[in-house]
């Protein structure tokens, strides 16, 4: 199968978008990805540098699957960290490492960026993540919190 992963820049507005929508299909939350996007200007914005990084895997003009990171600049040492926030493969073209080389590509920006380490969390009972993560990393089991900004 053949593809490109591409490190989405500010001229790929429609391109992110589209990986929105892949997001709130993979995801079943259309209304989170897709019913309130970000204007233009704000996307060319997030995606002209700083710590976000958005990944497209494209077939023939089509985004099969993508992930959303954030790097992390630490305080205690001159390095940085990257967190997968998001990582979705459309459903027909799992299975066939389109996942394994987002997170490559991924790796090597994070290296350019000098981080450290790439992190990502997995939600109880998603196998197929799990294995995936599994494969590529040390496990860690830790707990998540959300606290509200009210």
């Amino acid at each position: 199968m053949t593809y490109e992963v591409r490190h989405l820049a500010p001229g790929d507005v429609g391109l992110f978008r589209a990986l929105l929508d892949l997001f709130g299909e993979v995801f079943a939350e259309p209304d989170t990805y897709s019913a309130a996007q970000p204007s233009d200007a704000y996307i060319r914005e997030l995606l002209g540098g700083g710590p976000f990084v958005a990944l497209a895997a494209v077939k023939n003009g089509t985004v099969i699957g993508g992930l959303a990171a954030y790097e992390l600049r630490k305080f205690e040492r001159e390095r940085s960290e990257v967190y997968i926030y998001d990582l979705a493969v459309d459903e027909r073209y799992r299975r066939r490492g389109v996942a394994t080389a987002l997170i490559g590509h991924l790796k090597g920006i994070a290296a350019a960026r000098g981080a450290h380490v790439v992190f990502v969390q997995a939600d109880p009972g998603d196998d197929a993540a799990i294995a995936l993560y599994s494969k590529l990393g040390a496990r860690e089991d830790v707990l998540h919190f959300d606290i509200a900004v009210d």
